[in-house]
């Protein structure tokens, strides 16, 4: 069975974890993927570090695809979008603590389910007879 990409429960377990702290919270995030949207004039190496703290954004939503928030930059208000798999990191300002992940690549886009028709209705009594199991 697949499951889901931890990272973006990670990233906002850490967020709490680090808040909680009194610490301000910074992303490092891989600038160079392609739906990443921050102001390119602040990225360095193909990298920038975002403070991510309640005192520094508004309306922060840290979903299971991305980070959106609002952010000013040189006084200029701009709105940030960035996926959970661009994060490289997540970590307090004051102390370094937090959690560097791996790379990620992008997640295959999910096709939408082909329309099926209902199963047919059975009618009348089923058949067979039920059978239950003891499980210790």
């Amino acid at each position: 069975m697949s499951m889901s990409s931890s990272r973006p429960y990670i990233i906002r377990a850490l967020y709490e974890w680090i808040v909680d702290n009194n610490c301000t919270p910074y992303v490092l995030v891989n600038a160079e993927v392609e739906t990443v949207e921050v102001p390119q004039e602040y990225v360095k190496d193909g990298q920038i570090v975002l403070n991510i703290s309640p005192t520094a954004v508004r309306d922060l939503l840290i979903g299971n695809d991305a980070i959106d928030f609002n952010g000013r930059f040189g006084g200029i208000a701009r709105h940030l979008h960035v996926p959970t798999y661009a994060v490289m990191a997540i970590y307090a300002r004051e102390n370094g603590q937090g959690m560097v992940f791996d790379s990620e690549e992008a997640p295959e886009p999910t096709p939408d389910p082909a329309p099926t028709s209902p199963e047919p209705v059975k009618s009348g009594k089923p058949s067979g007879r039920p059978s239950l199991k003891v499980v210790k």
